[in-house]
């Protein structure tokens, strides 16, 4: 009797697709998430205006299913907001008043996790946050469309996340992250601008918190903090 060929059973099968290609939904779903985003990042979607899913399924040519998905995920992220009976619609911009306050909490909060980052980080994030600025080498920064800007300003909210989680305080770390700061901010018309310095002022602040200098790793950040400020303010009034 022919013993049987356990590698002979998948014969003439096709390959099996690889263990970490994403599901086809899920590459839909963020496929239609990074649309709408990039919508309302450049003001495609007014502020203030209202979100059909129905309208937008129809623009997109999809169901309205990734639509419902993709605007639950960008309430989650401060750019839509769903009132009831009147659905979903884009956040209002930032006033002067409400990017002075956000800056006013981030320097509360950041130069404090840059700090603690300095002494509690450990090797593997330190690795992470210097892999992040060389990345950010690569992509322009915060000029023209959305589109040509977003893996920028991607890693930029990934360099401050990294930052806070290495401070090794959930809680801190939790709520620079809740403060979605790259997506409003990058959303101002005013952030268009045609030379940025963030790249220079995180290598300053990565460099402090290399070298375990907690005093000024936090000074740093807060002087980063304050010129990302002074320019969105200095745009404003050329605008």
């Amino acid at each position: 009797m022919p013993q049987h060929d356990p590698s002979a059973a998948g014969a003439g099968e096709p390959d099996e697709k690889p263990r970490d290609a994403p599901p086809a939904r899920q590459v839909l779903s963020d496929s239609v998430y990074e649309t709408i985003k990039a919508m309302v990042m450049d003001h495609g979607i007014a502020p203030g205006a209202r979100v059909g899913i129905e309208a937008l399924s129809r623009t997109l040519g999809v169901s309205p299913t990734p639509v419902r998905e993709a605007l639950a995920r960008l309430e989650a992220d401060g750019l839509v907001v769903k009132r009831s009976l009147s659905g979903y619609r884009a956040t209002e911009l930032l006033t002067r008043q409400g990017l002075e306050e956000l800056f006013e909490m981030r320097l509360l909060l950041e130069p404090r996790a840059a700090a603690l980052a300095a002494v509690n980080a450990t090797e593997e994030q330190l690795d992470s946050i210097e892999r992040i600025v060389e990345e950010m080498r690569a992509h322009p920064g915060p000029t023209g469309r959305y589109a040509d800007y977003r893996d920028f300003a991607a890693l930029d909210q990934r360099f401050h996340d990294a930052i806070a989680l290495a401070s090794h305080r959930p809680l801190l770390a939790d709520a620079v992250e809740r403060l979605h700061a790259h997506l409003h901010v990058f959303r101002l018309a005013s952030a268009k601008a045609t030379e940025d310095p963030t790249l220079e002022e995180h290598e300053r602040v990565l460099r402090a918190i290399l070298r375990g200098k907690a005093e000024r790793a936090a000074e740093a950040m807060a002087d980063h903090l304050t010129h990302s400020l002074e320019r969105q303010l200095s745009q404003e009034t050329k605008g």
